[in-house]
This record gives C-alpha cells, sequence and structure tokens, in this order.
C-alpha cells in the first residue's frame, strides 16, 4: 500500500490481471532488447508482482479450505 493507505496499482489489480502483467514483463526481460537500466526495472517489477501474485494465491488457498472444511463439517 502506498503511504495514503490506498493500494498499489499492483495490489489493485485483479490476480489475472497480475499474471498478464506479468507475463509481458517476463517476455520483455527474456527479449533483453532493452537497456539495462530498464531490464532491472522489468526484473524489480516482476518480483513485486510475484509477491502480490503469491500473496493472493495463499490467501484464496486459505479461503478455499475453509469453505471445504465448513462443507466437511456440514
Amino acid at each position: 500500500m502506498s503511504a495514503a493507505g490506498t493500494p498499489s496499482p499492483v495490489e489493485a489489480a485483479r490476480f489475472e490481471d497480475l499474471l498478464a502483467t506479468l507475463e509481458k514483463t517476463i517476455a520483455e526481460l527474456s527479449s533483453g532488447a532493452a537497456p539495462l537500466e530498464e531490464l532491472v526495472a522489468a526484473h524489480q517489477r516482476a518480483v513485486r508482482i510475484l509477491a502480490e501474485a503469491q500473496a493472493r494465491l495463499d490467501e484464496l488457498k486459505a479461503r478455499a479450505d475453509q469453505i471445504a472444511q465448513s462443507l466437511k463439517d456440514g
């Protein structure tokens, strides 16, 4: 989150949007055509996106486990 308490663009994006952005960033890195400074920035962006996507997956898995448990306890 930003200092003002609002979500950053990465935090506000849907999971699917995060994956699309990550794929685009990886393609940019793989091409190697950009100057080194841009490649470093793209790598840093990819690391942030990947961390956010992992956090969302963890949250969704916990929610799915909770639902499964409540259905089992039924």
